[in-house]
Order: C-alpha cells, then sequence, then structure tokens
C-alpha cells in the first residue's frame, strides 16, 4: 500500500467562459511566464481545501472584480491535459449570471481584457483553450489535449 505522499497528484484548474451577444470575454496574459501576449479565459487555480465552484468564484473576484453565485455557474468542458511533464485537470463553467461589467483587476498579469467572436478567436489564443472553446461549440463535455507526443 502507498501513502498518501506517494500518490499520484493531478493540478487543478479552474476557466470562466463569459458569453454574451456571440462573444466570448479574453483576456492577454503579461509577465507571467507562461504564454504571455496570448488570449485565454480567465481562470486560476484552484487551492488546497477549495472545491472546483469555489476556485472559480475566488478567481473571478480577483481578477474581475465579479461576484458569482455557485447557481450561476454550470461545468461546460473538463479537459485531461499534460503540459510540461505535469498531469492538469481543467474545468471550463459557463458563467450565466454576473454582478458587474468585469474589469482587469491584474493588471501585473493582464494587458488587454476583451470581447471577441466566439467564432473567430485571435490567432495568439492559447492553444487548449482554443480546443476547450471548440468542444464546446460542438456540446462534448471531456477532451484530453497535450498526450499526442507520449503516444
Amino acid at each position: 500500500m502507498t501513502t498518501s505522499e506517494e500518490r499520484f497528484k493531478v493540478i487543478p484548474y479552474v476557466y470562466a467562459l463569459f458569453f454574451r451577444e456571440g462573444k466570448v470575454l479574453l483576456s492577454r496574459r503579461y509577465n507571467t511566464g507562461f504564454k504571455d501576449g496570448q488570449y485565454s479565459v480567465p481562470g486560476g487555480h484552484v487551492e488546497k481545501n477549495e472545491t472546483a465552484k469555489d476556485g472559480l468564484c475566488r478567481e473571478m473576484k480577483e481578477e474581475l472584480g465579479v461576484d458569482l453565485a455557485c447557481e450561476d455557474v454550470a461545468l461546460e468542458h473538463v479537459m485531461y491535459r499534460l503540459q510540461d511533464e505535469q498531469e492538469r485537470i481543467d474545468f471550463f463553467f459557463i458563467i450565466k449570471k454576473w454582478n458587474i461589467e468585469p474589469q482587469n483587476k491584474e493588471l501585473e498579469k493582464c494587458d488587454d481584457l476583451a470581447w471577441f467572436s466566439a467564432d473567430e478567436l485571435p490567432d495568439n489564443t492559447v492553444d487548449y483553450v482554443q480546443v476547450a472553446l471548440n468542444r464546446c461549440r460542438e456540446n462534448e463535455t471531456y477532451s484530453e489535449f497535450g498526450w499526442e507526443e507520449r503516444k
């Protein structure tokens, strides 16, 4: 029997899908050391002892100044992703209702926050985020990304 310290661990992330009038809200990464200069949907890590929905709500308050209620978010897509030899699980949540217009509250990590056509994402959209958005459009609830090199 293995101890809990020896068990395999996966890193969980949460992402917010804000849609309105056929557009999706994207933020351009800046000064983070990961995919800087590329657009992503707002999101971040789930912390220890935090549910995915709680992590999403915390991240959206920190990043966008938006207060979310658990009943106003719905899981849309899950991606199991291999990144830099680390396995990650990404939860993409549709935001059904929000209290104020999202604003960039993390200027040190994001240098643009804008609405883009969900059908025509910028060329510099993070690759796995683009895949997830396409899968959402196709009503697929699960995908895998980054494993092709391993096969």
